[in-house]
């Protein structure tokens, strides 16, 4: 699902056809964009018989709390008639090295109905596409292949899913009634792509966010005290994980666009000096993210895990 994709710097297309071998169908879930959003162009470009585009009308007064985006993710799913669901955000890609391996999984668990979704590991780039996130503040792995049972449902701002049975179609966000997914581990991984743009770019992506999450009241008086004037500081990158391994071939075109790298930092303070302080700059999980890592082997301190995981 996605709206004003391309304008906001979504690699939209890419992630569609990251998965398009290995999918029977792709249900693209596309929102109400601005007239000079060429989003749906570039989907139709693609030129597959396997992609069904659903126009749809985002309503932040109805769904406020990022649970537009869970909605959205609903309406696409709903729309899906296959086995198994396969869900990718419009920052999403799959390597083409894993597509079989994924194949081959699917099929050897479809029998298996303890089985109701499938693990991902996450790759979260930041900045540029040589440094990756991996402290305290970010998943590891997430949810994206679920059975397509009536009662699954996408979850709060649709980063996950749950079983809601009786769902009132309204309140994604609620926790009573709600059953996380028994999943199993599937030896393949989401890149993610969300944190790469363009500075000035990615400042205009947090306010279309904080509109999604706050409201609009509230992200005018934000633009009333120029909370968004500044382009945005994505930090000491090197301070980040290096990445020296390939990307999915798909994205290749759109990497070649990086241009911004003289924009970006590699010293000075290594907190992002933004008028929006993220979680992940405060000194106290920068301190967790330095224990997990040196003392921890890794190890996540009170990770938050939305999935029950089997040993299948």
């Amino acid at each position: 699902m996605g709206k004003n994709a391309l304008k906001l710097y979504y690699p939209m297309r890419h992630s569609v056809e990251s998965i398009l071998p290995l999918v029977d169908e792709f249900v693209v879930a596309l929102g109400d964009s601005d007239e000079d959003d060429p989003t749906r162009e570039e989907i139709s470009a693609i030129g597959s018989d396997k992609i069904k585009i659903v126009d749809t009308t985002w309503d932040i007064d109805a769904y406020p709390r990022g649970m537009e985006h869970a909605h959205q993710t609903d309406i696409a799913m709903k729309r899906c008639t296959g086995d198994w669901l396969f869900y990718l955000q419009s920052d999403e890609v799959v390597h083409e090295r894993d597509l079989e391996v994924i194949r081959k999984r699917c099929e050897e668990l479809l029998d298996d109905t303890r089985v109701e979704g499938l693990l991902f590991r996450y790759r979260h780039f930041w900045g540029d596409y040589e440094h990756v996130a991996d402290g305290h503040c970010w998943y590891r792995k997430e949810i994206r292949i679920v059975r397509n049972l009536p009662d699954v449902h996408s979850w709060e701002s649709a980063q996950s899913f749950r079983r809601i049975p009786g769902f009132d179609g309204v309140n994604y966000r609620q926790q009573s009634g709600t059953h996380k997914l028994k999943v199993a581990e599937v030896d393949a991984e989401i890149f993610h792509y969300g944190w790469v743009r363009p500075p000035r770019v990615m400042q205009n992506k947090i306010k279309a966010f904080n509109i999604n999450h706050q409201g609009r009241e509230r992200v005018a008086e934000l633009e009333a005290a120029h909370r968004f004037d500044r382009i945005f500081d994505y930090g000491n990158l090197s301070c980040y994980t290096r990445y020296d391994g390939t990307h999915p071939s798909v994205m290749k075109p759109w990497i070649s666009q990086f241009n911004w790298k003289k924009q970006l930092r590699y010293s000075g303070p290594a907190r992002s000096m933004n008028p929006f302080r993220a979680k992940q700059d405060r000194v106290k999980y920068r301190v967790i993210s330095w224990i997990e890592k040196n003392l921890l082997g890794g190890r996540r301190l009170g990770e938050f895990k939305n999935y029950i995981l089997l040993k299948r």
